[in-house]
């Protein structure tokens, strides 16, 4: 027998399904109209610094968990089994190092791009070579965010897979052109909502056809799907408690520390304490669609234990499981796949948006303001939102390159992990060691994007032994016989030693090669080729990390500071910079960054009555 036809949307699905495209426009259209006055790049782009925390944390959520989670995460549960919820570990050690190591130095410093920083800190070249890579990043990342969507769309209503992605691509381009960062913010608050909604729809009604979730979780024991503590320390394993923990921290650290995309959100917040509630609600936001989509996997196994849609040939994907099972529970209820398919959507507008905004962002900042320092307000804003309709149109066509790219969730953290892991040495090495020079900050980035580049590409030629990524047993006992033959694996050519170890790693171990590959490297070459002097660089571009383990004696703390005068951080700690600091910093990246004069920069502004600014105003007469 045939594979089961494609089931379609009734005409309530294509009702609520376009609701989520008609409302997303008419935010960006709203925010277009409300902030027509205030036509200037800094407005546009981050917002004038005033958002609260509220719809911030909700932006955070919905762009990092996009239809990567909805679709991918309960795949890999039902295939894998629920080790995936060894990621709260993993999100809750980033959150805290985000909002304590890196925040601070990117909010105070008044930056805009992230990559100021580097240039603050290090050089032009340093700063230039990490937006570039940055940029290529968040292309391929949003590729597989636009595919995968559309991939769930084709699946259970047999719309075109093509016409998705454009459509998908032209919505997101529009509102974020229009509305800038006030619209992106805002209309992912709503689609965090459209998510959640979504998920426990298929939560309610998939417990109902399993007999309610005391069976779900019997049928999940019974197919070893509840065996989440692995302690294995083998590196090659997929799915363990230390590649889950410790280089999925690595992997989310790169993405959340240091990425564009969420550093500008934090940074458009009105003070660095919504900043940091932000981070933290978000971490809130992040378990709830984390655990939402780990039962809906476990719901999905125990519904199709018996019946493997995968291995059986009824579906060809892994990834189109999902949207299978929704219009297998739903089908005899009409709009409520289009709710789930909105949802799925949501998690891609929210991404694509934010990922959009934050390129043009660093591309205006980076590039167009360095050749064009003296542009007006209003060439500003236009030339930003031509960005963003650029880079709209290079992300949705993207998308075609993601459907070479295997399953959405391992295609996405190991784009991540090869970018993300060494950007994230890089900003550690100029945020916590002061000793580390230009030429260790570009020998690192190089050495780490060169390792995990080496390990990602090995492993996509030769891939793990099955003996480390086979799927648990499913079973197509129960399934009408069809005419679908098993395939057979092809036999693979000989294979080097390396294929079974450095190409083998675990994809979540990406990130923590190239990290850690730039940090060591750095400091060799900046030992090597002389170290920085602490007395050159601002103290508001370091965070004194040691004071944690020094705290007993003033003279140690002194020595680990290499230099660097934090004499008077003490006051320094709680502060937050207003944009005067900004401006202080915009003149000297015009004008050719001489550390020496940063500190003696008026900086921050006096005639602000607030007890920060008025501590920093005195820190910096010191």
């Amino acid at each position: 027998m045939e594979a089961p036809q494609v089931k379609n949307f009734a005409v309530w699905d294509y009702v609520v399904f376009a609701g989520l495209f008609v409302i997303s426009s008419g935010i960006g259209v709203f925010f277009a109209i409300k902030e027509r006055k205030k036509a200037t790049s800094r407005e546009f782009l981050v917002g004038g610094r005033q958002m609260s925390f509220g719809p911030v944390a909700l932006s955070l959520t919905a762009s990092f968990m996009s239809a990567v989670t909805v679709l991918g995460t309960p795949s890999e549960v039902y295939r894998f089994g629920a080790s995936f919820l060894l990621f709260f570990i993993a999100y809750t050690f980033v959150i805290i190092f985000t909002s304590e190591l890196f925040l601070p130095v990117f909010y105070r410093s008044g930056i805009t791009s992230t990559y100021e920083y580097l240039q603050l800190r290090f050089n032009k070249p340093v700063r230039y070579a990490a937006t570039v890579i940055y940029i290529v990043q968040t292309i391929l990342y949003t590729g597989v965010v636009v595919y995968a969507p559309a991939l769930a769309l084709n699946q259970v209503t047999g719309f075109d897979l093509w016409g998705s992605v454009f459509s998908t691509g032209i919505v997101c381009t529009f509102y974020c052109t229009l509305g800038g960062l006030k619209a992106v913010v805002w209309t992912d608050a709503f689609q965090m909502v459209v998510m959640i909604v979504g998920f426990l729809t298929v939560l309610i009604q998939g417990s109902a056809h399993a007999g309610g979730l005391h069976n779900v979780l019997e049928q999940a024991a019974n197919g070893s799907r509840l065996n989440i503590f692995d302690f294995d320390v083998d590196p090659l394993r997929r799915h363990t408690f230390w590649t889950v923990s410790v280089g999925g921290t690595f992997t989310w650290l790169g993405i959340y520390g240091v990425n564009q995309s969420t550093i500008q959100r934090c940074i458009s917040c009105r003070t660095e304490k919504h900043a940091k509630l932000a981070l933290y609600f978000n971490l809130l936001g992040l378990w709830i669609i984390l655990g939402c989509a780990i039962f809906s996997g476990l719901i999905m196994y125990s519904y199709f234990r018996n019946c493997d849609p995968w291995t059986s040939g009824i579906i060809s994907a892994p990834d189109q499981l999902m949207p299978y099972f929704v219009m297998e529970i739903f089908s005899t209820m009409p709009g409520l796949p289009g709710l789930f398919v909105a949802c799925a959507f949501s998690g891609t507008l929210s991404t694509v948006a934010a990922s959009i905004n934050a390129l043009a962002t660093v591309t205006f900042e980076d590039f167009v303001k360095s050749c064009f320092p003296h542009l007006s307000d209003k060439k500003s804003t236009w030339i930003s939102k031509g960005l963003c309709l650029l880079f709209g149109v290079m992300c949705t066509t993207m998308a075609v390159v993601a459907s070479f790219m295997g399953g959405v969730v391992q295609a996405a953290l190991s784009i991540h992990g090869m970018c993300g892991g060494p950007m994230l040495g890089l900003f550690t090495l100029g945020i916590v060691f002061p000793f580390v020079n230009w030429k260790g900050a570009l020998g690192g980035l190089l050495t780490g994007i060169t390792l995990s580049f080496w390990v990602a590409i090995g492993a996509f030629i030769y891939p793990a032994p099955d003996s480390k990524t086979w799927p648990l047993p499913l079973s197509t006992d129960q399934c009408v016989p069809s005419n679908v033959t098993e395939s057979v694996p092809p036999v693979l050519p000989s294979r080097p030693a390396i294929a079974d170890t450095w190409y083998s790693l675990s994809y979540l171990y990406y990130s923590a090669v190239g990290c850690l590959g730039c940090i060591i490297a750095g400091l060799i070459i900046s030992f090597i080729t002389g170290r920085q002097r602490g007395q050159d660089i601002q103290p508001l571009l370091i965070r004194p990390v040691c004071n944690l383990f020094c705290f007993w004696s003033k003279k140690y703390k002194t020595l680990c500071w290499c230099g660097v005068q934090h004499d008077s951080g003490t006051e320094q700690e709680n502060v937050e910079v207003d944009s005067a600091w900004k401006q202080g910093v915009e003149s000297a990246l015009q004008n050719g960054l001489r550390k020496e004069s940063l500190a003696h920069d008026p900086g921050y502004n006096s005639k602000d009555k607030s007890y920060t600014n008025m501590a920093l105003e005195k820190i910096t007469h010191l």
